[in-house]
């Protein structure tokens, strides 16, 4: 595994990194990655992947063949990479933008380079091609990567109103998320809604009490209660950002869902209480990345 921490993410060098496959999704996650990286005075890293054969040499017949039918895709691959840099330029005219043809598995490069990069962007759609698949690709990125990703998705993903919203499930793996969204509403002078939900009532104990003995009054206030405890470590830290707290009944998906209708990011952890790091995204984080109508962040506890 690569060695990582939180300050290669935040080191100078570290760039904001975008994959693209050409397709119109892409270049909504290039021009997202561009402006941020002008925004936050990064450089920015676009990547396009193609098969590994292209880039070998030819010993027979059969593989000169091959080779030729591959040189044509490197060509097609190259002019992505020519016309997404000639995109972000257009956005952060001043960014250093530097380019990069993969050979080998996108989501594996896009892993890798998570390490050390400030934060990666996928688009939540793509077209056929030498980035295809991305569908797999977007969920492996968005399960293993270190740091934060953004999946760039929605009906107006440059959308310049409304808040920054946050998902909380109040445990400690999901603290990452909250400083990012900090970060996040900060950076874009927005006010950010943090959102708490519980579910699972029939399970579990509260007090000593199954849930469903517990007054519901008095759980909304011990779970208003949580909610202000995680947060209150990170409002001094940003004393610009304006917090509305929500905490409800039922589990938070449908109520960040309806956010990301007027949100312009929605920030979620990757994996919910508990969770083990060789499991897939939490169900939550899992379902925004697929219907959310704005960008969403997912932040991992590394």
């Amino acid at each position: 595994m690569t060695e990582h921490n939180d300050s290669a993410h935040l080191s100078a060098s570290a760039t904001v990194v975008v994959g693209t496959d050409g397709s119109h999704g892409a270049s909504d996650a290039v021009r997202w990655a561009a402006r941020t990286a002008a925004d936050r005075g990064r450089g920015l890293h676009i990547v396009h992947c193609v098969d590994p054969i292209a880039t070998s040499t030819p010993r027979g017949p059969y593989d000169t063949f091959v080779f030729l039918t591959m040189q044509d895709i490197r060509r097609d691959a190259e002019r992505v990479l020519s016309t997404a840099r000639e995109l972000a330029s257009t956005i952060a005219p001043q960014t250093v933008i530097t380019t990069e043809l993969a050979a080998g598995n996108p989501a594996h490069t896009l892993i890798t380079q998570s390490a050390r990069a400030y934060l990666v962007v996928l688009a939540a759609t793509a077209s056929a091609g030498a980035l295809a698949h991305l569908g797999s690709t977007l969920l492996a990125v968005a399960s293993h990567a270190h740091g934060a990703v953004v999946i760039v998705r929605g009906s107006d993903p440059e959308r310049s109103t409304g808040p920054v919203v946050v998902g909380v499930d109040g445990s400690a793996v999901g603290e990452p998320a909250i400083g990012a969204a900090f970060t996040e509403a900060s950076e874009r002078n927005a006010e950010l809604v943090a959102v708490h939900g519980w579910s699972d009532l029939s399970q579990g104990e509260f007090g000593g009490r199954g849930y469903l003995d517990v007054p519901i009054a008095d759980f909304e206030i011990a779970e208003e209660a949580l909610l202000a405890e995680r947060l209150a470590g990170w409002a001094p830290q940003f004393p610009d950002v304006v917090v509305r707290r929500e905490v409800e009944v039922d589990g938070p998906r449908e109520r960040l869902i309806e956010w990301s209708r007027t949100a312009r990011l929605v920030i979620v952890g990757s994996r919910g209480r508990g969770g083990f790091r060789g499991l897939l995204l939490g169900s939550t984080s899992n379902y925004l990345v697929q219907h959310a109508d704005c960008p969403v962040m997912v932040v991992h506890p590394d």
